[in-house]
């Protein structure tokens, strides 16, 4: 997050002295060697001979810990200020102070509606990857994309991933010919945090933005872990091995190395119809960084390589058999590298300043054949964000102001179409965000892009936020967001059948407004702590991409004639009824139509299909004193969702006939795991979809690959039963 630490709140310097106060005297003498941290983090230094210490701000956390051995500690919480001068007093007699965290939190001083999911989350589960990361979230769920290629797809505000802009460390990453897998990419243990925004994202990070932001924290190379090690295995027979290493190699350098290798090699075929229900791969990914930092610099960079080789189809399918008559293969292979570079120019005599410069190049490669239809996509992409920050007078008055430039090339062909483009977009933006006391702030900023294809582009966005009293927040946010489609990579899983691809006409870029509210409410009833979030959000299309799949021979893509809007309410509570007792209770309800055009060509307004209306999500977690056995158990209700017509078709049927639908089932699912902790080492055995549901035939005439009537892409539910794993995670703290 080094633009943050450049330009924003953690760019500044928090600067002091700690002192004691003599009692024969009252004169101050400071104290050599004291502990200044950031609560709950580690970031943290010592104070010099004269008692000065300098420490960064940053945006995890507002409390700065002072302390000493015989001396009281002292916690201040730190506003605008960045000089102080602390007093500890002695105190001979020690008392315990526990500090504990809560997995999942709502950021307070964010305008943003942003949940942050931590570590002690992320290790409720199995968290092998990215997409599984979301088990335990209310606002985001995850499902596979269709019932063979083993791809997955996240939702949030009734739409799926591609309309969040998903950062790894701020920068623009899964996107692309990448939203295919992408999630897939990221395995868990490199993950520190994840922050889910919800609405339009800020201007700085780009225009892609339409229902949120999420962004992603790696395992930095001055984590206190200097060695962790994590092995997982399920009854399925995937396995994982993951290594992170981390180093200072001085007070200036460090280093990290980052490391992942996972396979699945079983053929299973629950359900007996011949396919396999997730295909066989094996994946090695790598991430080197460095890391520098001194008074006035610091500077991050580094290298990321990923191979994965995916098999799937029928049963009896081997990668020799590609392009066969008879047996019905998927297979696909993909070629990530990424260079990514990170400096920031500090400023210690003006901690409300900073300078920092992004750039990013990527190279995504990937080969793929259905049955007999090939797909190969090759995506470069260079980005850079150069960002600046300062005050208007005050420290009440900042802004943020920066240019910007995205490089995309595009070689895609399916089949014997050919589909190329290379997008050059320069632009620029201005972010002015006003604060009072925490207890109003208004972020209001935008930002115009020249996109070399579809002309100039202007995305205002706007947040406030209102502490109605130190219990209750009001947020509301409204914003304009803009991408490019990419349908192929977007609609993946479709192309595992016997449709035609038809572009009835050029693609425009998607166009949306976002508005929303929030509210949260925490409280105390005796013992028990907790918060109550209700929130509500509605994204209005000027232009969306419309894949209809009515007519069960086509997928259709064309651009929006009409309505295309999605409404999200969504009702969390929080509560902590016992020490180390988390339960979450969850509710959320969805209402997605868009336009869609009949065989007559007139515009229909239907529920977007293979969106659940409702969801209800319960999760319980209890903790042993000093976490030697955690339990955590999460049950999920999905309910009905849209899947259009799917029977047979003729030339000369009543169009009414396509324009026909169902409903699937509703269904449960529950996820449980349970935790040995040891100093070092950390055992887990845990079980996912213990209901053991699974969906009917969730490929259509799977007897007939090659049929007309062959689809796998209508998966609304989980293809496999119940599955077990266990895993072993081990740590040596720096």
């Amino acid at each position: 997050m080094l633009f943050l630490i450049a330009i924003s709140v953690s760019a500044q310097r928090i600067t002091g002295t700690v002192n004691e106060q003599l009692a024969e005297s009252k004169t101050l003498r400071p104290i050599t060697g004291a502990n200044v941290y950031w609560s709950g983090t580690s970031q943290a230094v010592s104070t010099d001979t004269a008692g000065k210490f300098s420490i960064p701000r940053i945006t995890q956390s507002n409390l700065l810990v002072i302390s000493f051995v015989g001396f009281r500690n002292d916690t201040v919480r730190v506003g605008a200020e960045s000089e102080l001068q602390v007093v500890l007093q002695n105190d001979q007699t020690l008392n315990e102070v526990t500090v504990r965290g809560n997995a999942t939190t709502i950021d307070r001083l964010s305008p943003h509606q942003t949940e942050i999911i931590t570590t002690r989350a992320l290790a409720k589960a199995a968290c092998c990857n990215l997409s599984e990361s979301f088990e335990t979230n209310a606002s985001v769920s995850v499902s596979y994309s269709d019932a063979v290629t083993g791809a997955k797809q996240i939702q949030m505000l009734g739409l799926n991933g591609t309309y969040i802009q998903t950062n790894i460390e701020n920068i623009p990453s899964i996107r692309g010919l990448a939203s295919t897998f992408g999630l897939n990419f990221v395995p868990g243990t490199w993950i520190q945090s994840i922050d889910i925004g919800k609405g339009a994202g800020s201007v700085v990070n780009g225009y892609e933005s339409m229902t949120g932001q999420i962004n992603v924290e790696l395992q930095k190379p001055d984590t206190r872990e200097k060695l962790y090690l994590n092995t997982y295995i399920n009854s399925f027979g995937r396995a994982e091995t993951n290594l992170n290493l981390a180093h200072q190699l001085n007070e200036k350098w460090s280093t990290a190395l980052l490391t992942h290798a996972s396979a699945l090699r079983s053929r299973i075929d629950q359900n007996k119809d011949g396919f396999l229900d997730l295909p066989l791969y094996t994946q090695y990914n790598v991430v080197n960084r460095w890391k520098y930092q001194s008074e006035k610099v610091m500077a991050q960079f580094g290298v990321k390589a990923l191979y994965e080789d995916r098999l799937g189809g029928q049963k009896n399918f081997k990668s020799e058999m590609k392009g066969s008559d008879a047996v019905y293969g998927f297979g696909a292979k993909v070629n990530r590298y990424e260079f990514f570079s990170k400096v920031a120019r500090l400023f210690p005599d003006k901690p409300y300043k900073g300078l920092g410069l992004i750039v990013n190049a990527s190279l995504y490669d990937s080969k793929s054949y259905f049955g007999r239809s090939n797909y190969n996509g090759r995506q470069e992409t260079l980005y850079g964000n150069l960002i600046y920050q300062s005050i208007i007078g005050n420290t009440n008055h900042t802004y943020k102001a920066g240019l910007s430039y995205l490089l995309d090339q595009y070689k895609e062909r399916y089949r014997d179409m050919p589909l190329t483009r290379n997008e050059s977009v320069p632009g620029a933006f201005f972010e002015y965000t006003y604060n009072h006391l925490d207890k109003f702030v208004l972020v209001g900023g935008g930002r115009v892009d020249f996109h070399n294809l579809y002309g100039t582009q202007w995305t205002p966005r706007l947040h406030l936020k209102y502490n109605l009293t130190d219990e209750t927040t009001l947020r509301a946010s409204v914003g304009k967001g803009f991408r490019v489609a990419n349908p192929l990579a977007e609609y993946y899983g479709n192309l595992v059948s016997s449709r035609s691809v038809v572009f009835r006409e050029q693609i425009r870029p998607e166009v949306s407004w976002n508005f929303g509210a929030s509210v949260t409410q925490e409280f105390k009833l005796g013992e028990m702590d907790g918060n109550l979030i209700v929130d509500f959000y509605r994204t209005n299309f000027d232009n969306q991409l419309i894949a209809d799949m009515e007519d069960p021979r086509y997928i259709v893509f064309y651009n929006l004639e009409g309505k295309a809007y999605a409404n999200s309410f969504q009702a969390e509570a929080n509560l902590t009824p016992l020490k180390r007792f988390e339960l979450k209770l969850a509710y959320r309800l969805f209402d997605v139509k868009q336009t869609i055009r009949d065989m007559n060509n007139e515009n229909v307004l239907l529920p977007r299909m293979m969106v659940s209306r409702d969801r209800v999500l319960f999760n319980a977690g209890y903790a042993l004193p000093y976490d030697k056995w955690k339990f955590d158990a999460t049950l999920q209700w999905n309910g009905k969702r849209r899947i259009p017509y799917m029977g047979p078709v003729s030339d000369h049927q009543h169009e009414a006939s396509t324009m026909e639908s169902t409903m699937s089932p509703s269904f449960y699912n529950l996820n449980a795991q349970v935790t040995r902790t040891f100093p070092k080492w950390d055992i887990y055995i845990g079980g996912e979809n213990l209901t053991h549901f699974r969906q009917k035939d969730p490929i259509m005439n799977a007897n007939y690959p090659f049929g007309e009537n062959f689809d796998a892409g209508m998966a609304w539910g989980p293809v496999t039963g119940r599955m077990i794993y266990a895993g072993i995670r081990y740590k040596i703290i720096k």
